[in-house]
Order: structure tokens, then sequence, then C-alpha cells
């Protein structure tokens, strides 16, 4: 249970810091790293420090993977790590996994609440058809890339995707 707070509270700081600033900063992340794996050995001994190190690995490659990939921030890479060291593989990789899919969710709602439901539905309309008939995707403009393009803030939905995986809410794996 003190790993759970610790981790909360962790989460919560770069939550703030993500949403006020847009940057998640190494202060939170790497002494939190340092929490998580000291905390698994404290509790469980060196089967608690190997399932730390398994998850910081698990979470922090997959997302340098998407950190290489896709226009995911560095601080993003490593708070998710961080989660991954307090939380273990499974459940690391599991809190990952809600983390885009909830940040997946807030990335839409500000979409369709900036563009607005109908423009959304209309241009996605308008490209089904146009790659059906010509046989290809339309490129889109500049301001078009400039509105698919909005704030995501995932810190906020890793705390959430903490809070489901580890108390156990509906939905999670557990």
């Amino acid at each position: 249970m003190p790993a759970t707070v610790v981790l909360l509270l962790l989460v919560l700081v770069a939550s703030v810091t993500d949403l006020l600033r847009h940057k998640i900063y190494n202060w939170t992340t790497y002494p939190g790293i340092l929490a998580g794996l000291l905390l698994n050995f404290a509790a469980m001994g060196w089967t608690g420090l190997v399932q730390g190190v398994g998850g910081l690995l698990a979470c922090g490659l997959a997302m340098l993977l998407c950190y290489v990939t896709f226009k995911i921030g560095g601080g993003d890479v490593k708070l998710i790590a961080m989660l991954g060291a307090f939380l273990g593989p499974r459940q690391g990789i599991e809190a990952m996994l809600w983390t885009f899919v909830l940040g997946g969710c807030m990335g839409l709602i500000v979409l369709i609440w900036r563009v607005g439901p109908v423009r959304v539905i209309g241009r996605s309309l308008r490209q089904i058809v146009y790659t059906l008939r010509i046989g290809r995707w339309s490129p889109l403009t500049q301001q078009e890339r400039a509105e698919l393009q909005p704030p995501l803030f995932l810190a906020p939905c890793a705390l959430a995707a903490v809070v489901i995986v580890r108390f156990s809410l509906p939905g999670s794996g557990m």
C-alpha cells in the first residue's frame, strides 16, 4: 500500500505539471523510478526488484518505440517507465495500455470540441468516399493537419490508469 500511495502522489504531481506547463519533469520521474525499485525490493526482496526492473524495461522500451515512431514526449516515456518500475511488467503494461486508451478518448473529445461534430463527421465521410472512389487517401491541408493535432496530456490519463489497475476497477485485467 505505501508503494501505491507514493506512485499516486508522483503521478498526481506529473499530471499537474503536464496540465499547467505541458511538461513532465525529470525531478518527478527519475526519483520515482528509483523509489519504485526500492519499494518493490523492500516489500518482496530480490523478487520485487526483478519485477520492478522487468516493468521498467517492458514499459520503458515500449514507450521508447513510441517516442521514435510517433510524436510522443520524452517525459511521457519516463512517466510510463516509472509506472512499470512500481507496478511490474504485467500491471505496468496494463496501465500503459489504459493510458493510451484514455488518452485517445481524450484526444477525440478535444478534437470534436475544437472542430465540431458536424465537421468531423463530414470530413470523415468525405475521406471515405474519396478513398473508395479514387483508391487512395486524400492529402490533408495544413489547416486540417493542425486541427488533427490537439495537445494530448498523458499524465492525467496515466493517473486514471493507475487507479484502474491498482484498485482492480471493472474493465481491468485482474
